[in-house]
Formats: C-alpha cells, sequence, structure tokens
C-alpha cells in the first residue's frame, strides 16, 4: 500500500454543532475495573443494538466528520482508545454484525506491550504491528494516542513533536497510510498540544471534556462504561444534543 503523501483537508465544524463521538476502551471482563473503562462483548452489542434502533450506525471519525460536513446524519462516531489487543476478537466481531466501523486509537511506541500508565487494575495487553495491521485491514480507522500514553502537556517541545508527529510517521510506517486523527491521552490538551497536533499533519483530534478548546482538534466525546444500558445511554446522548445544540432542530436519529 503506498503512503498517503497527500496534504491534509482543512474541516470546519462549529463548536455549537458536534457531531456525537463515543468513547470505549478495552472489550473484556469487566469485573475488575477501577476506572470504569472495560464493556464487555455482551453489554458492547446491547449498546450498539440500542444505537440501531435508534437509526444510527458507528463509524470512524473521519468518515463521521465527512458525513456531518455534507449534512449527512444517522451516524454517531466510535472510538476505543489505548489499542488493546481484546478489540480484534472481543469488538470487532460484534462491530461487523451491526454492519459498524470505528477509530481505533493505537500506541504505536507500545507495541504488544500493556496498560503500564495505569497504576491500578489488571495488566491489559496491546496491539503489536500485526494487530495494527489486522485493524485497518477490516475496514477499521487506525488513529494515533500518541507513543507512549503520556500527558502532553507536561512534556518539553521535543518530547511532544516524539508523540504527535512521531507517532504519525511510526503508524505510516506500520499500516502504509499516516493517520488522519489523533487522540489526546488522557482526554487533556492545550492550545501547544493542538497546535503540535496540526503541525503533525493530523487533520482532527479527540479529547473529552475540551472546555475552552474548539473546533476539529478538540473533538468532545462522550465515554461509555459497562454501567450504560438503555436509559442511561439516552441521557448522554440528550446531554450532548443539550451541550452542542446547533442552530437547527434535531429530530430523532440526529446526534451524529
Amino acid at each position: 500500500m503506498a503512503a498517503d503523501t497527500s496534504p491534509p483537508r482543512a474541516r470546519t465544524i462549529p463548536l455549537r454543532s458536534q457531531p456525537w463521538i463515543l468513547t470505549y476502551h478495552s472489550v473484556s471482563d469487566p469485573t475488575d475495573d477501577p476506572y470504569g473503562i472495560t464493556v464487555s462483548a455482551d453489554r458492547l452489542d446491547q449498546q450498539l443494538t440500542w444505537l440501531r434502533r435508534r437509526g444510527l450506525t458507528g463509524v470512524g471519525v473521519t468518515a463521521l466528520l465527512d458525513a456531518w460536513a455534507t449534512g449527512k446524519r444517522g451516524l454517531v462516531g466510535l472510538t476505543f482508545d489505548d489499542g488493546y489487543a481484546d478489540f480484534v476478537d472481543e469488538a470487532l466481531p460484534v462491530l461487523l454484525a451491526h454492519g459498524c466501523a470505528a477509530t481505533v486509537f493505537v500506541l504505536p511506541g507500545r507495541p504488544g506491550g500493556s496498560n503500564a500508565w495505569d497504576p491500578l487494575g489488571p495488566r491489559r495487553p496491546l496491539l503489536n504491528e500485526e494487530g495494527i495491521r489486522t485493524v485497518a485491514a477490516a475496514g477499521m480507522e487506525v488513529g494515533s494516542h500518541g507513543m507512549l500514553h503520556q500527558d502532553l502537556t507536561a512534556l518539553s517541545d521535543d518530547e511532544l513533536r516524539r508523540e504527535t508527529l512521531g507517532s504519525r510517521d511510526a503508524l505510516r510506517r506500520i499500516t502504509g497510510q499516516a493517520p488522519s486523527g489523533f487522540c489526546y491521552p488522557y482526554g487533556t490538551a492545550d492550545l501547544r498540544v493542538t497546535e503540535s497536533v496540526r503541525e503533525a499533519g493530523y487533520t482532527y483530534g479527540c479529547a473529552l471534556s475540551p472546555g475552552a478548546l474548539s473546533g476539529p482538534l478538540a473533538l468532545p466525546r462522550t465515554h461509555i462504561s459497562h454501567a450504560d444500558q438503555g436509559a442511561r445511554m439516552r441521557a448522554k446522548e440528550i446531554r450532548h444534543r443539550l451541550r452542542y445544540r446547533s442552530a437547527g432542530t434535531m429530530g430523532p436519529g440526529d446526534a451524529g
């Protein structure tokens, strides 16, 4: 596969008109989960069933933003942070069964490693380079989560560049295509970090609650846990709509 050398496309997304993007992490046994970031494959299936019944199809972030820019609705962004190895065996079959896609934000600096940054809970294996290629070959979007899962706001300029540009170059080598998206570890970013992401060539950046930051390099997302079923999913959808209501009226299925 030829490397992607085309310049990134600029996107303009008004703050008050944001597509709905959901944040997942590990799909495995949620029994020992002190951070509330693990869902079982069965619960993921239930959550995707709920979305589909509401007329929403899960897609990767690039596809979501492209559709949003043309006025197409009925889509919701699905993202999986950290690049856990369980994505291939647990999450991917469920996504494909529902006709959904997702963006998987991986750590090319920790191929086949583990979530060593989490002081609590079990060690969970991460995707190795072959696993990352498997994810891409299955039609999922591969994005960068930096090299090592560090708080980017605490790094020197050189360290920050390695996390942003260095991870993009590493993923181009692994998959044959430079990623369009970056996800900020811990959901944390500031203006210096977003500028580094822009300079590295990414067209969008995903946070959790970006605060005063806005635009395509500070996309807000909704955290999803194993506890989220119909009523809680609906509440989170409504909260997103109210927070990022556009000038027009949003009807059923218009969350993303």
